[in-house]
């Protein structure tokens, strides 16, 4: 059996959530300060939106902190893990506080109420500099970070929160449509509930061993497959062991020893330069060991023997019919 290990480093995301953590935590004891000395029950809601977007960023940044612990005994696979649970913390918040911010424009929509304008306009166009701030700083490695894009949302949501706000003062300036306020909240509520959901899933996704995203498994196997001297391919796994570190492992039957050295080689060149794995472990054999315990996790066979059954089963449902042996 042999294993490789293909360098990298974590995600270059850190100085981003430091920076944006004390931008955001900063306008949030700004923006809270004015809603108590206003009353405003708006400028309140977005400061404890705010409050959120703080909270998910540290969690961004203490889960990124901890996947950077090496690998030891106890966990051979390192901490990478750390960022996607810190993902799914967030995605979960993120659900919370889409629910929260539905139910209580539900509850004011029966009952809207007068807001003053003034301080809401000022703190809303505060929030926006410190918020256009932090996502100009997060952007790029959100993209391929899921840990990132975690709070990037919250950053996003306070950033949706302001702009309601400006547009919610100057509706209920200029025209007085005092239920505009719960409107606007609730059609944000819904796009957060589509951005946590969106969060979890990933991240449930990676928790499970799921195939990577944009890994076309069955590919990877046939490439494999024609290589030189691969006789089969079975027992394919590929799975994410954090945002953008991607591993895979297989058996390749091959029909000389000789050769085992060299296919080795050629193999994992394939899959770390062509299919962009991370980390590749191939056990090499030159006959199938018996491996009926763990059949169930061979999706090679599992297909193999699909498409067996299939085949029976249409040739059951259409039988040639029987040679007429009797004369006439």
């Amino acid at each position: 059996m042999a294993s490789h290990s293909h360098a990298g480093h974590m995600p270059s995301s850190g100085k981003a959530l430091v920076i944006s953590a004390w931008l955001t935590g900063v306008y949030f004891v700004i923006e809270l300060a004015v809603g108590l000395w206003t009353g405003s029950i708006a400028v309140l809601s977005d400061a404890f939106h705010t409050l959120s977007a703080v909270g998910g960023v540290l969690v961004a940044i203490i889960a990124q902190r901890i996947a950077r612990r090496p690998a030891d005994s106890a966990r051979s696979f390192g901490w990478y893990r750390a960022e996607i649970i810190g993902a799914l913390v967030n995605g979960g918040f993120l659900l919370g506080m889409a629910l929260l911010v539905i139910w209580m424009g539900a509850m004011r929509l029966g009952n809207p109420i007068h807001l003053a304008t003034g301080p809401m306009l000022w703190v809303a166009f505060g929030g926006l500099v410190t918020e256009v701030i932090s996502l100009g700083l997060m952007w790029q490695s959100s993209k391929d970070d899921l840990n990132a894009r975690g709070a990037l949302w919250h950053i996003i949501q306070t950033f949706v929160g302001s702009l309601l706000i400006i547009v919610t003062a100057l509706v209920i300036e200029f025209t007085g449509f005092l239920a505009i306020d719960p409107i606007l909240g609730m059609a944000f509520g819904v796009v957060l509930l589509w951005a946590s959901v969106g969060v979890i899933k990933e991240a449930v996704h990676i928790l499970m061993e799921g195939t990577p995203e944009g890994t076309d498994l069955e590919a990877v196997t046939a490439d494999l497959r024609g290589q030189d001297g691969v006789l089969d391919v079975h027992h394919v796994h590929a799975w994410t062991l954090t945002s953008g570190k991607h591993a895979f492992s297989a058996h390749i039957r091959h029909q000389s020893p000789a050769e085992a050295a060299d296919l080795l080689n050629r193999a994992y060149r394939r899959l770390t330069e062509q299919h962009g794995f991370h980390m590749v472990t191939l056990q090499l054999e030159t006959e199938c060991l018996d491996e009926r315990h763990a059949r169930d996790l061979d999706i090679v066979q599992i297909a193999a023997a699909k498409a067996a059954q299939e085949k029976t089963d249409v040739r059951d449902a259409h039988p040639h019919p029987s040679p007429n042996t009797e004369g006439p």
